[in-house]
């Protein structure tokens, strides 16, 4: 038999896959950087939380919080740092959620106007929340004591990118998606009623407003013509 001709071994056929695997992870990961150097900057924040004394841990976030107190005294700092914390953990939830629409989301409109649309969404978001919060206040429905109401995450910002997704997909895809976001946070909305509630369809709304962003991006992509070009690739 031909030396040239027999099959590699097992080992070298293994380190082969694990080459292709890795490269295909690398261009995976380098296609979206913002997302995954922000994943990686909330994975060292949260393994600091929850290593941090619990005595400590509320007072820290606390001033890292984008409530009324810190809005009214540093609210450039705050608006970037709560952008980087996580209440109460929950990281590995985030990653599913940041490749389920961040990632996307970033390939598609690169990687400043993504930025752009999760920055909009975060600070107008954040904004008109603590607005309805303040206006509560005032009129007596809710405690003075709500001003240092503890407010990190990024909640806002992912609400804002999954809503720009719409104009990413073709009808009637476009309309289904569309239909369930808004009922999604429409609903807890409506049950909640809560500042936060308020927020996160606010940034759902912003998200829709940054349509201009979209533009020269690219066809829509219509999952049904995904599903028969990857059929027809399997019968050619």
């Amino acid at each position: 038999m031909d030396v040239s001709s027999a099959p590699p071994p097992p080992r070298s056929r293994l380190l082969r896959l694990a080459a292709t695997a890795g490269k295909a992870l690398w261009e995976y990961v380098r296609s979206a950087p913002g997302t995954f150097l922000w994943l990686l900057a909330l994975a060292v924040t949260t393994h600091v939380i929850n290593h941090m004394n619990p005595a400590f841990q509320d007072e820290f976030l606390r001033q890292r919080s984008t409530n009324l107190h810190e809005l009214s005294t540093r609210p450039v700092r705050v608006l970037v740092a709560s952008a980087f914390w996580l209440d109460g953990g929950g990281w590995l939830g985030y990653f599913v959620l940041y490749n389920l629409f961040h990632a996307p989301a970033e390939r598609w409109l690169g990687t400043w106007r993504w930025l752009g649309v999760l920055a909009f969404a975060h600070v107008g978001a954040t904004y008109l929340s603590e607005g309805v919060l303040y206006w509560a206040i005032r009129h007596g429905n809710a405690p003075e004591s709500a001003v240092n109401t503890l407010d990190v995450g990024v909640s806002y910002a992912l609400a804002g990118v999954q809503a720009v997704l719409v104009y990413r997909l073709a009808a009637p895809w476009r309309w289904i998606y569309l239909a369930v976001l808004l009922l999604w946070y429409g609903s807890a909305l409506w049950h909640g009623r809560t500042f936060t509630d308020v927020g996160h369809f606010t940034a759902v709304l912003l998200g829709l407003l940054c349509y201009p962003l979209t533009r020269g991006r690219g066809a829509p992509w219509s999952p049904t013509a995904w599903l028969r070009s990857l059929r027809h690739h399997r019968t050619a």
